[in-house]
């Protein structure tokens, strides 16, 4: 399932190819006619991303009269993904979503080819937007529904804080775009000190900070030393607004490089390489077995919440 940072990734995307323009909306697959109606002709102002959830907003003019937007929620779960074509404009454009295997697959053809439309649809595509320029289409989602502003909000209530908040709305990826963060910070270490269950899962938990999966979860875990199976309201304070800010750099590092890179130069086997091997972008993450970066002790893997968590019984000993 793709991370945070991917959607977040997906909405500046969705927002710089789309953005100001009206869209033709259709489902070519057939399960998403009413939806994909009721988003026709209208104009795609721009897309945001809170955790895994992803907002398109629409309006009905260009200058977002004052007509209620209404907003596409996706959530790419598994199995979803979306995928771009057009125009030279469309060139920097990458399919995010599954199958994953490192960063997203870049758009193959040239940016002086001539643009004639979009191609007929190839798969199950649930919905295809369709603007002067190019094309996206969204294949196998979790959730695909049009919902109103209201509604949009109280699906962000119910969801814990996100490290990325404001990256995709404001267009912002450098570190200091999480430093008005100081209430997500309050409500993070709230929400792992008030509950005695494991801080390896209360990381997976979306209610509690929105946006990690488990990658990051192992990631962050081991590079702040802290033990998966701690509970939550042993974790101090201090410690839990660390773990936040740890998480909100190297998720912005995901941002712009479209992959999940935990690792610092001096622990990887290639450190003067000019792109990172994959076998060198982790810690622990999928390394069941091999030595740890840091002390040399087999990574150890074991089941939590039915999900494979990797960590070092050395460097994260309680």
């Amino acid at each position: 399932m793709p991370e945070g940072h991917s959607i977040h990734r997906l909405a500046l995307q969705l927002s710089s190819v789309f953005g100001g323009q009206r869209v033709a909306a259709s489902s070519p697959q057939g399960r998403f006619v009413a939806g994909a109606a009721g988003l026709d002709g209208r104009v795609l102002t721009r897309a945001s991303a809170h955790g895994k959830q992803l907002f398109v907003e629409f309006a009905d003019a260009p200058d977002e009269s004052q007509t209620p937007p209404i907003f596409l929620r996706v959530h790419l779960g598994l199995y979803g993904a979306w995928s771009f074509g057009g125009d030279k404009s469309f060139m920097g454009a990458s399919s995010i979503g599954a199958p994953r295997k490192i960063g997203e697959r870049e758009l193959a053809g040239s940016p002086d080819a001539a643009y004639d439309g979009p191609p007929a649809p190839v798969g199950a595509v649930r919905l295809r937007l369709v603007s002067d320029d190019g094309w996206a289409d969204l294949r196998g989602p979790t959730a695909c529904e049009v919902i109103t502003e209201p509604e949009r909000d109280a699906v962000v209530a119910r969801l814990g804080p996100d490290p990325l908040a404001g990256v995709s709305a404001g267009g912002v990826v450098g570190d200091d775009a999480g430093a008005h963060a100081g209430h997500d910070v309050v409500r993070f270490a709230a929400g792992l000190r008030k509950s005695a269950s494991p801080v390896g899962l209360l990381l997976m938990n979306q209610a509690v900070i929105a946006g990690v999966g488990n990658i990051y979860r192992a990631e962050a875990l081991f590079r702040q030393k802290l033990d998966p199976w701690r509970p939550g309201r042993s974790v101090s304070t201090e410690e839990a607004t660390v773990l936040w800010d740890d998480l909100a750099v190297t998720m912005r590092d995901g941002v712009r490089a479209g992959r999940i890179i935990t690792t610092l130069p001096a622990d990887r086997a290639s450190s003067s390489s000019s792109r990172v091997k994959r076998e060198d972008a982790h810690y622990v993450y999928g390394r069941a077995g091999l030595p740890c970066r840091r002390c040399g002790t087999p990574v150890a893997v074991a089941e939590m919440a039915a999900r494979k968590l990797f960590w070092c019984p050395g460097c994260q000993a309680s």
